[in-house]
This record gives structure tokens, sequence and C-alpha cells, in this order.
């Protein structure tokens, strides 16, 4: 008797076996049915064994319950006696709900787990077919499929077989399934049986003879006419045949459904034939099969139907499968898959995706049959189609390192094992990690973790997820560099033209100076050469995820001929992990930024600084520049010095445009494009503004000391006033003076004009800096006009013979260097030109859409796609800058947000003021965002200064990565191009000429 308010022994023992619900497991334990096991110790220790010793004596009482009277007693004397079954049965019960469902439908299905023989611990295909013998019927095939499973899933819980044995019985199972299927379709069709040939080849995981619990089984269907039969009635009845064999597995019955047969991988997908002749099966592949067709094929084997028929169909396919890595999409048509892939998942589930998230099974999937396809062409060892033996096999044959191979071997069988027992619960097809702790509990459990399951299961799921992560680096990279160190005993070494084959595969397109790039870097027993072998094979991964992985492998090995022996740059990039992926990022994207780089390779540091990408404000590089030009003996070292900081500043701003463009493991890519082009438009117009106001203060200072005869400024104009500049703009500039007190006028113009001149041939000095070209032609006159005036010589020309494009060209008008007060006064002079009162006359309005039209027509280079030139084309720039202006011209006296030089402020503000819709403002400032990234790309991809996009495949490739665009995605991204400028056109025509 159990005292009020203590806890009974029963309840104690059952804590100490794992139950959760020791009150629910005491009742259930009182049940008359279990009266001859309750008090038995080996029962509770038993129970205390399985996943959840809750659910698996919930699952024993409805097993006991469902027994015929004479029945009963020769189970529970079983359990009892014969620890193999109670093990068995047990440990079923503890981790599948639904079989112990089935085991309740179907009482005596228990009896299949007593037999405990040889042949009963690792069976074949003919065992199951001999299971499955007595089906005739949907229904039937059901319940000995099931029974079948029982026993598969017995073995697997108590460690019997493995997880790789478990998948292989899965597959087998499905093969003997498949023929019991196709020979039950054929009873009820003899005409159309005799008519054809049918053959089933399996795909996908029942084909690799790794088969999941509850998964698609993927299939395809190859038909032939029997001698004498019509081709296209024969293939018409296998069609009928296969569609009912479909549906003998698929269709959900009183005893629920097998799996789906899937027959998607056929040529043609869904919108194919289900059947097609073996000939009609090759001309497919031959002529229009993609990559990833021939990646599936990898793991085709003939399971079912005419078992000639099928293997004349592997004979005829396997040479195409391993010829697929010479195709010339091969390397793109790979890295898209992947990212589909992942692309594919939903956002709240990617953390909890056991197959297709990072670190999961896809990835060690995707990257051995990559591997496989790569140096199968050569090694017939490599031709499995099952993931665990072809890593062995790569392993082996030294395409992999032994080591990685096997810690990714026990990764990818913990996964897998994670797969199964999740499925196994409800049998259904899921690979989502659950949430509610019971489940946890129970999985963590059934994977033999018992101290604190929950965590120790999230603890190895992580650690094995980490594994997987960097499996480009182990499996891909590491025994290229390998092929140039010591090996431990028992490594084989990948030999030169593997590692050709390789890198050509991963992207590469001159894998010889590749693995000659590599030979220097990494070769050597030095310091140096092992700190390399750690760093290559991640960065290498990082360059082959480029447009241009030459360029970046090339890119690395100069920058680190020229940092090799500093101490601190190979520390910084293994210590500093977002330095290396910045770098890779940035080696790889395009030649600006890299020759920026390699002209002073220290400037590699920014990198590894967290807040070295962000911009440095104008005021400190104005004193760090002013204070360099103060500290020099002549004005050429002065704006040497002042060329080096504006060259330091480029390559920031283009590495963190670069980076922010791609992302990184750390940082995500900037989602908002036109964050992008307003941080790269500021920076470099204050480095441009910075770097003239270095130039000025050195030409002062070389011939007349601290002080010009006369005032001096330097007036922004065009995109430098509007700060827009982008990596390839000249600086537009007016140059104003006013003669100090008492100086003559002509000697103060002397001057101004010295100054000038020597501010211009500084900038432009032949050095190792990129020259500053400074365009003076929209001075009133233009080019005819003298090169500099004074305040009172602007004020008359104004006044009497300004035209309305200068007063256009004024909007622009901002201070950018030199004498301050002088340059405010120029604005408050030109303000009345540009924003003027009552706003612009009809005849005005008529002379800039004159101007306008007659530059639409003159200026656009010849050959030029105008439906592509960024610049003077169709949406482009000029386009919706000419309207932004007209509206400022014609409203900007009455609205003050009008008055900005920044096109995109101009627009919102007009946006604002009511005069332009919601809709056609976004169009506009969309358009101009793209067009202006365009250029920036074209710059940073090839180094110099572009309006249109590029021909060069790589480049192009490279410019639409910038933009956001996947590998193979080029043609996406033109298209996207011109509806966007189509768009904006539309606008322009309504708002600038209709308006």
């Amino acid at each position: 008797m159990t005292v009020p308010g203590r806890r009974s022994s029963t309840f104690s023992r059952l804590l100490r076996h794992g139950f959760t619900d020791p009150s629910g497991a005491e009742r259930l334990l009182d049940v008359p049915e279990l009266s001859a096991l309750r008090d038995d110790p080996v029962l509770l220790d038993a129970l205390g064994a399985t996943a959840d010793p809750d659910l698996a004596l919930r699952g024993l009482v409805r097993l006991v319950e469902a027994q015929a009277e004479t029945e009963r007693q020769t189970l529970t004397t079983t359990l009892l006696s014969a620890k193999p079954f109670r093990d068995r049965l047990l440990g079923v019960l503890g981790a599948s709900e639904a079989l112990a469902d089935h085991l309740a439908r179907h009482p005596r299905d228990w009896e299949s787990l007593v037999t405990y023989e040889a042949a009963d611990l690792h069976p074949g295909v003919a065992e199951f077919e001999r299971g499955l013998a007595e089906a005739t019927d949907p229904v039937s095939l059901r319940v000995a499929y099931r029974r079948c499973l029982l026993a598969i899933a017995a073995r697997d819980v108590c460690g019997t077989t493995d997880v790789a044995q478990a998948a292989a019985e899965l597959a087998d199972l499905a093969t003997a399934t498949l023929r019991a299927a196709l020979a039950i379709a054929r009873t009820d069709a003899p005409a159309d049986a005799a008519m054809c040939r049918l053959a089933v080849i399996a795909m996908g995981k029942c084909g690799g003879h790794e088969l999941n619990y509850v998964s698609d089984v993927d299939v395809i269907f190859v038909g032939e006419p029997v001698e004498g039969a019509d081709e296209g009635k024969a293939i018409q009845a296998a069609t009928r045949l296969a569609s009912h064999l479909m549906r003998i597995c698929s269709e959900t019955t009183v005893e629920g459904t097998i799996w789906p047969v899937d027959a998607n991988l056929r040529p043609e997908g869904r919108n194919g034939p289900l059947v097609r002749t073996l000939s009609s099966h090759l001309a497919y592949y031959q002529r229009w099969a993609k990559t990833w067709e021939f990646q599936a094929l990898l793991k085709a084997r003939a399971v079912a139907g005419d078992p000639e028929l099928g293997a004349q169909y592997i004979d005829a396919v396997s040479p195409l499968v391993w010829q697929a890595a010479e195709r010339e999409n091969f390397v793109p048509d790979v890295q898209q898959m992947r990212r589909r892939v992942v692309a594919g998942i939903p956002v709240a589930q990617v953390e909890r995706e056991l197959k297709l998230g990072p670190g999961g099974l896809r990835d060690v999937e995707f990257a051995v049959q990559l591997l496989q396809l790569v140096h199968g062409r050569s090694d017939a060892t490599l031709h499995s189609g099952t993931t665990l033996d072809a890593l062995a096999a790569l392993a082996a044959g030294g395409y992999v390192g032994r080591a990685d191979a096997s810690q990714l071997d026990e990764a990818y069988r913990f996964l897998r094992a994670m797969e199964h027992r999740i499925q196994l619960y409800r049998l259904r097809r899921t690979h989502l990690v659950p949430e509610d702790e019971a489940d946890l509990r129970r999985l963590g459990r059934s994977l033999g973790l018992r101290t604190d399951p929950v965590a120790a299961l999230n603890k190895e799921w992580k650690r094995h997820a980490a594994v997987v992560r960097r499996l480009h680096e182990k499996l891909f990279y590491r025994p290229l560099l390998d092929a140039f160190a010591q090996l431990a005993p028992g490594e084989i070494r990948l030999s030169p033209k593997a590692a050709g084959q390789r890198l050509e595969a991963l992207g590469y397109a001159d894998p010889a100076a590749a693995l000659r790039h590599l030979e220097a870097l990494a070769s050597g027993v030095s310091r140096k050469a092992a700190i390399q072998r750690t760093l290559l094979p991640v960065l290498l991964g990082w360059f082959a995820d480029s447009a241009d992985p030459d360029a970046g492998l090339l890119g690395f090995r100069k920058v680190s001929d020229a940092l090799g022996k500093t101490p601190w740059y190979l520390r910084l990039l293994r210590d500093e992990g977002a330095a290396a992926e910045n770098l890779a990022r940035v080696l790889s994207a395009g030649r600006l930024a890299p020759d920026l780089l390699l002209r002073a390779p220290e400037a590699v540091a920014i990198l590894g600084d967290p807040g070295g990408l962000k911009p440095r404000d104008r005021g400190h590089l104005e004193q760090e520049v002013l204070a360099a030009v103060g500290r020099a003996d002549d004005a050429e070292h002065a704006v040497a010095v002042a060329r080096g900081v504006r060259r330091r500043e480029l390559f920031r701003t283009a590495a963190a445009d670069l980076i922010g463009s791609y992302g990184t493991e750390d940082s995500p890519r900037e989602p908002d494009p036109g964050a992008l082009v307003d941080r790269v438009g500021e920076a470099v117009t204050d480095l441009n503004a910075v770097t003239i106001a270095g130039a000025l203060r050195a030409a002062v200072r070389a011939e007349w000391g601290e002080e010009l005869p006369t005032r001096f400024a330097v007036i922004g104009m065009g995109r430098f006033g509007g700060h827009e500049l982008g990596y390839g703009s000249d600086a537009d500039v007016l140059f104003v003076h006013e003669p100090r007190e008492g100086v003559d006028e002509q000697e103060a113009a002397r001057a101004a004009n010295r100054v000038v001149t020597e501010m211009r041939r500084l900038l432009q000095l032949p050095t190792a800096d990129p020259p500053l070209l400074i365009d003076a032609d929209l001075r009133p006159e233009g080019k005819n006009g003298p090169l500099v005036r004074s305040l009172k010589s602007y004020e008359a020309y104004y006044r009497r013979w300004s035209l309305v494009w200068e007063s256009q060209a004024l909007l622009r008008a901002a201070p950018m260097a030199g004498d301050q007060e002088l340059a405010d006064r120029f604005i408050e002079l030109v303000d009345p030109l540009r924003y003027p009162a009552e706003g612009l006359g009809e005849e005005a309005v008529r002379e800039i859409r004159r101007l306008k039209a007659r530059m639409e027509s003159e200026r656009l280079p010849r050959g030029a796609d105008p439906t592509l030139h960024a610049k003077l084309g169709r949406g482009g720039l000029s386009d919706v800058e000419w309207t932004v202006q007209l509206l400022q011209m014609r409203h900007g006296w009455a609205e003050p947000g009008l008055r900005t030089t920044r096109t995109r402020e101009a627009l919102a503000a007009a946006h604002a003021a009511g005069l332009i819709p919601t809709e056609e403002t976004q169009t506009l400032d969309e358009a101009w965002v793209l067009a202006t990234r365009v250029r920036n790309a074209v710059m940073l991809v090839r180094g110099r200064p572009g309006d249109t996009f590029p021909s060069e495949s790589r480049e192009l490739a490279a410019v639409g990565r910038y933009m956001g665009y996947e590998a193979g995605h080029v043609g996406e991204m033109v298209d996207d191009y011109r509806r966007i400028t189509r768009r904006a056109r539309a606008v322009v025509e309504e708002l600038f000429y209709g308006g």
C-alpha cells in the first residue's frame, strides 16, 4: 500500500527507466492484459532501453489488447523469454508510432520479428520478394510491405544494421515492391503486357541503393515493342502499365500508401512522355539534356521489368554520364543547381533542414557527385551511385584526403541516421528537425544519446553540420594543395592531370597556370607555405564562386609575393576570418580593385579592420592630405602623397562596394542598391574634392607661399557637384577668383591661371596612382572661354549672355575646394539663374527639349545599342536627370526641397511636392540607380570606364555577379535592364516632353 503523499516505488522505478509520464505508465502496466508481464523486471529494463519508453509501453498495450485470447499468452511468453525479439519489438514500438499502428491493425505481424537467423539479419531483394509474394492487389501489397518494413526498422533501431545497410535494405525492398506492383499491373492488363517490353530504372536514392524510410521513389520507364508489334501501340500499352504501377504504389487505400513513384526525372520532365523507347532516350540525352540530368543519371539502376532492356539502357547512358564534365556550361550549371536548391528553402526552415540546408545531406551528395563526374572520366572505380561507397572510392584514389573522407563519412552517417529516425516516427516524408522537446528527446535517445539527449543531440548535429559546411574546402581544394605538400604515410597524391581536371571543372579557365600559382604559394616546408596550405583551400572556393577564378588566384599570388615577408599579412588572413573572404571577393571581382591594391598592397589591412570598409569622412581626409602637403619638400611630392591617399580611399570604396554587392558569410548582401550607389558617389566625390584641395595648396605653396594674390575657389559641376561620381568619372569644375585688396586684376588673373595650370599638371603626372582628370568645359563659352574668371566676370557674363543650357548646368554647382566664402557668393550669384523666379518660360522649356532631342540623335556613339547605353540610351541617366532638372528649373523657386544638386534628392522632393506620382517616381529612381550601377560595375570589372555592358563573356558574367545575378543569368540581367529603362523612358516621354 502506498502512503498518501508519497510516490510509489513503481513510480520511482519508471522515472529511473526514462519514462516522462510515470503516472500514465503505472495505469498502463495495471491493465489486465499485461498481468503476465507487469512484475517482471526484464520488461522495465527493455522499455527503458527504447527511444521513448512511454510510446513503447502504449504500443505494447495496444498490441497485446489486439491479440486473440489464444495468441496473447504466446506473445507475452515469447516477449519474456527471447531477448532478441523483445529488443526488436519494443525498439520499434519506442521509435515508430506508425508501425505500432500497423501492429495494432495486424496483430499477428509481430511474428515476423521472432526469426533471428543469418539470412534474416541481412536480407536482399530475393528475401523481400518472398515476403511480398502473396500480395495480389494494392491493399495486400501495402500490408506485406509494412511487414517487411517492420523487420528493417527492428534491425535498424537495435543496431543490428548500420544506417548505410538500413538504407540499402530499404532500396532493396523498394525494388521488390516495384516488381510486385508491375506484376499486379501486368496481371490486370495481360494484353498490354503481351505487346511490350517495359524496364523500370530506379533513380535518386533508390537507384543509389540508399533510400530513406519515406521518400519518393524516382524512376524512368523505358519501353520497346515485342517482335512484330506496332511501336506506337506498344508504347501506349507500356505507358498504361507504367501508370498503373505508379498508382498501385502511390494511391491511398484503407492501408494507407506505400510511397509516391516520381517519374519527373525523365526526358522533358512532366511535359515529356511517361515511357520512351531506348533510341528516343538516347536522342534526347545526346541533343537536349542539361547537366543536372547527367548528374541524376549517375544513380540510374535497372530494378524491375525486362532485365535485358534495363541493362541496355544503363550501358547506353553510362558513357554520356562520364562525359558530362566536358560540356561547355558544366561549371555554371553545377553552381546554379546548388544555389537554386538552397534558395528554395523557406527562411523559417533553413536552420532545421537536414537535407537541403547549409551543412546538410545534399551538400555531401552534391559534392561527391561533382567529383565523380570530374574524375570518373578516367577512373572507373568512381562509378558508384551510392554516396558513401563513392566517397570511399574518392579517398582510395587520392581525390579526397583519407582523414577528410573519414570525417565526412561520419557526419553523413549521423545526419542520415537523424533523417531515418525522424521519418520512422510517423512514416512521413520530412527532412525537418522537430522543434518539440519530446520529439527531440526521442530522437536523441534513438541515436544512443541518453544523458541530456536534447542538448547532446543539438551539439552533435551542429558539430557534424559544421564538418559538412567545410565541405568544399575539404573535398574540392585541399587535395590540390596536397599535391605540393609532404603527405602522411598511406596518402595518395592527386595527379597533375586530375588536379587540372578538377580546377577546370571548378571554373578555372587556365588550370595549368592555376597549378603553377598554387605550387609557388604552397610548396616547401616553410611556415609561410604551411599557412598558405591552410588558407588556400578556403580561398580557392571563394575564387571559384566568382566570375573569374583565375584572376582571383593570380591577384592573390601577386599580393602574397609583395607582402609574403611581412609578419602581419598571413597572420591577418589566418586569424581574421573576414579578411580572407573579403580579399578573395575583391581579387576575383574585376580589375580595378586589384590594380589599386597591387599599387600599395599594404592596403589589404583595411579588409581585416572591422571598421575598415566604412568611408572616411571628408574632414578627416582633408586634414590628412593638407598635413602631408605641408610636410612635403616640393609640389610634385606633395601631390603624389595626396594621390596616394586618393588611391587608398578608392580601394576602400571599391572593396566596400564589392563586398556589399556580393555579401560574405559575416556580412549579408546590401539589399538596397540605391544605398550602395549613394555611398560610392559620396565617397568618390569627397576624396576627389580633398585631392583637388591638396593640389591647390601644393601649387600655391610652390610659387606664392601661404597665400595666393587672389582669392580662389573650385566649384564642382556635373556629377562632381551632384556628389554622384562613379569610379571612372572626370571632375567637372568651374574656377572662380577674386583679387585680394590692392592686387591688380591682371596680376590676379595671371596667378589664378597659373595655379589652375599647375594643379592640372600635378594631378595628371605619370605615377603608379590613377590620374584625376579635371574638366572645365562647362565654363561660360565652353572651350573657347577663359579657363578662370573673376566673380565679377561671371556676374557680367551671366547677366548678359547666359544661355538656358548654362543655367541647367549650374543646377549641379557646389563648392568643392578653396575659399569657402568666395564659393558661397558664387552660389548666391547663380541661384536666380538655376531657380528662376516664377519658373521657366515656355520658350526656355522648348529650348531645353530641343537640346535634349538633338543630344539623343547626335551624341549616342555610332553602333551603340540605344536600349543598353547607360548614359545616353533610352531611360538611362540622361533621360532621368534632364527630367528632374526641368522640374527643378520650373518649380525650384517655389519648392525649397528641389534646390539640391543631387538627382535622387531632387526626385524625392518633386514627389513630396506632388509634382510626380509615386509609381513614376519609383520607376525613374530605379532606372537611375540601375544605370549608375552598370557604369560602376563596368569600371570595377574592366578597369576602364564604359557606358554599356561588356561583350566579353567573363566580363559580362562579373558585371552580373556585382549586380546580384547568379552565374548563367546574364541574359536575365540584360532583359531586366531593358524592361526597367523602357518603363522609365515612358515616364520621361510623359513628364519631360509632354508635361
